[in-house]
């Protein structure tokens, strides 16, 4: 009978011992799991067990993350070769049209009628869309493609983005559109100068080219972030959804059309590369786009205004 007690005492041990083993390898589990889902690495999990079953299940979830990284590389691949297939169509592009806008300037010398000016002004006005179209094109593709370092430094977004308007004042007064000051404070902050004024001048540009009427401009800072903001009326609202203007090719309005989509893509790329972002709404018929940037106290060694 000792012996039997003493039998059972002892495969209850090691059934414990094995549950506690058990458990062990299955919080280290977990914890693999929850690793390789917060680092995005590519790592396998592993267990050391007596149990076929909970290795079995490790075999498994392996073999999920096998296709995942599978799918994640095919991924990878396809948008690499659609930035190498931007960049050489936007390449690809830029010659004959360089050729096409020289050719026009000779013509334009040579004493031209009145009405062969206007043909000739109707075909620059239609090669400088062109022109900006593949300059989108070819911006988009180096930004996927580009590691530099962002090269920071102290200046002031209000004036930063006065300048731009004043820039455009010439295309703005073409289409008749005047520009509402709002809150305009005095915003200072710390970014990457030529990558915060792309995005300025890409959003004056998206209102140029879709705006319904007058834009308002607006520049403030609240709790350690710059936003700026404009907004702009919209001819029909119901054909926008904001949730998606960001999204590259997305073109709402049939104005739109000669829109490539990449301009606010473009916005809020170089947004979160400054760890900011960009985001729209519709009030409405006012679309506004804001982009917020963190602003940072005083470097040490650069000029406060």
């Amino acid at each position: 009978m000792k012996y039997l007690v003493a039998a059972l005492c002892l495969a209850l041990l090691v059934v414990i011992l094995l549950l506690i083993h058990i458990k062990m390898q299955l919080r280290s589990l977990t914890g693999q799991l929850k690793k390789r889902l917060k680092d995005d690495t590519r790592n396998y999990v592993h267990v050391s067990l007596l149990d076929g079953s909970v290795s079995r299940l490790a075999a498994e979830i392996n073999k999920c993350f096998v296709q995942d990284d599978q799918t994640k590389q095919a991924i990878e691949g396809e948008e690499k070769q659609f930035r190498e297939t931007i960049a050489n169509i936007s390449h690809d592009l830029r010659t004959p049209l360089t050729s096409i806008k020289g050719f026009l300037q000779l013509l334009e010398r040579e004493n031209p009628t009145e009405a062969q000016r206007k043909r000739l002004a109707v075909i620059r006005k239609h090669s400088n869309e062109l022109g900006d179209l593949i300059e989108h094109f070819f911006e988009y593709s180096y930004l996927l493609s580009n590691d530099a370092e962002l090269h920071y430094e102290r200046f002031c977004l209000t004036d930063e983005t006065a300048e731009c308007i004043a820039a455009a004042v010439l295309q703005l007064e073409e289409k008749g559109i005047n520009v509402n000051i709002g809150q305009f404070d005095r915003v200072l902050l710390t970014a990457d100068r030529e990558k915060t004024t792309r995005i300025i001048q890409n959003l004056i540009r998206n209102c140029i080219q879709h705006s319904g009427g007058d834009i308002t401009v607006d520049v403030s800072e609240e709790n350690g972030t710059a936003r700026l903001t404009i907004s702009n009326p919209v001819i029909d609202s119901s054909a926008i959804e904001p949730e998606r203007l960001f999204d590259r090719f997305y073109t709402a309005e049939k104005s739109r059309r000669k829109s490539t989509g990449l301009g606010l893509s473009i916005v809020r790329m170089l947004a979160e590369q400054m760890n900011g972002k960009a985001y729209a709404a519709l009030d409405g018929n006012r679309l506004s786009i804001t982009v917020e940037l963190p602003a940072s106290a005083p470097i040490q060694g650069i000029t406060e205004f």
